[in-house]
């Protein structure tokens, strides 16, 4: 949503919360045009939040009057504090632990569920990098795999792995 409101030109509507105040008389033309700009600007955010969330969210947050209290209420809501945020981070951390790659799945299919668990982590706010995600994935695969990697192994090529998408086409 940032990323959006950014390319929009509306962030900084949200995120500074400036007031606009009622023009005074005598103002240039182009006061007028940066004045109805700006207003339009926190209008043009609001609606974008009203847009983006569901119709049992947007009951909620009707009552706010600005673009960046419908935000506050969002990130409260969704994001939750620190305590809550490092649980999350912690539920996540160990259902990652547990994954174990079952033999009817495709080596697709649990590298993208790993990685979908460890995005989760980092948007959380916690470093999950890649080299801990190749660890798991060598440590979790089943013995039909022991082969592969014993081979990766002879031929240092597992040392080289920097990047999942090169273990992915090892494996």
């Amino acid at each position: 949503m940032t990323a959006f409101l950014e390319g929009h030109d509306l962030w900084e509507a949200m995120e500074n919360d400036y007031e606009v105040a009622p023009h005074p008389n005598n103002l240039t033309l182009n006061q007028i045009k940066c004045h109805k700009e700006r207003i339009t600007r926190k209008a043009k955010a609001k609606s974008c939040l009203y847009a983006v969330v569901s119709p049992s969210i947007f009951t909620r947050i009707i009552r706010c009057d600005f673009a960046k209290a419908i935000w506050n209420f969002l990130k409260d809501e969704y994001e939750g504090d620190e305590k809550i945020r490092s649980m999350k981070v912690l539920n996540l951390l160990r259902e990652f632990e547990r994954q174990q790659m079952e033999d009817s799945e495709s080596m697709k299919e649990y590298f993208d569920s790993l990685i979908e668990i460890a995005e989760k982590i980092r948007v959380l706010g916690t470093d999950l990098n890649d080299e801990r995600l190749v660890q798991k994935i060598l440590m979790s695969l089943p013995e039909k795999f022991e082969a592969t990697i014993a081979s990766l192994e002879n031929t240092r090529y597992l040392a080289d792995i920097i990047k999942l998408a090169k273990l992915l086409s090892a494996l």
